[in-house]
């Protein structure tokens, strides 16, 4: 199966707090979507990794994805290795995506800017014939994918360029909510974290609301690219 956007995250979550808007709208336009975990998120403070793993599930659903695999690397002892970048590479060579979106390049919890960094060293490897893989009993060929962006988490990171998602917000709300046990529940006796908040709730629509006014629109996403963004026309910009 090839696919056109692949998105990796360290944690079950962090695709769909960080462009899940973005996917559904091109799922909606006919792209094909995967999603690739890291990690299982067991060291969370809320919930089981069995729990992760089902509202992953649930959340893949919802967002309508082709796929969602899940390395089970160490939550929280993330590693940018070789061991980790050639099982990312597998994946990559496997689904041959076109599009790859990371983790934050920075952020609060230190597995994200590791991911980040981790899946952007993947994909160009990826594209080097003499790194042999095989997979499911398959010698791959070499594949990189053309565009690499990363996601905005916690911080509060400048975009090279934002994504209007203006219908597509509501999508968003019911992947990342289908992390039932991550947050906000009047009747939960577990610890609070920082996204248990109603703050942090809210936080999701008001920073989409916030990128979408810069733009002219209702809804945004924001990304950071590797490279310039280029346009064929200064018209393409909205």
């Amino acid at each position: 199966m090839k696919i056109d956007i692949l998105a990796i995250g360290a944690h079950p979550d962090d695709v769909e707090l960080g462009c899940s808007a973005t996917l559904a709208k091109e799922i909606s336009a006919g792209k094909t979507v995967g999603i690739l975990d890291l990690t299982r998120g067991e060291l969370g403070t809320r919930g089981t990794a069995e729990i992760r793993d089902s509202e992953a599930e649930a959340a893949a659903k919802i967002l309508g994805v082709k796929f969602r695999h899940n390395l089970e690397f160490s939550d929280g002892f993330l590693v940018n290795n070789a061991a980790s970048q050639l099982e990312i590479i597998k994946i990559i060579r496997k689904y041959q995506p076109e599009m790859v979106l990371c983790n934050a390049i920075d952020d609060r919890h230190t597995d994200h800017a590791k991911a980040s960094k981790m899946a952007s060293d993947a994909c160009f490897l990826s594209g080097l014939q003499k790194i042999e893989t095989i997979y499911e009993s398959n010698h791959q060929k070499a594949w990189r994918p053309k565009y690499v962006y990363h996601y905005i988490q916690w911080k509060n990171i400048e975009p090279d360029f934002v994504v209007d998602v203006t219908g597509f917000l509501d999508k968003k709300l019911e992947t990342v909510f289908a992390y039932k046990s991550q947050f906000h529940q009047k009747e939960a006796n577990e610890p609070e974290t920082p996204i248990t908040s109603t703050n942090f709730r809210d936080s999701i629509t008001y920073r989409a609301q916030d990128l979408g006014r810069l733009i002219g629109t209702e809804y945004a996403e924001g990304f950071t690219t590797e490279r310039y963004p280029a346009v064929s026309s200064i018209f393409d910009l909205i």
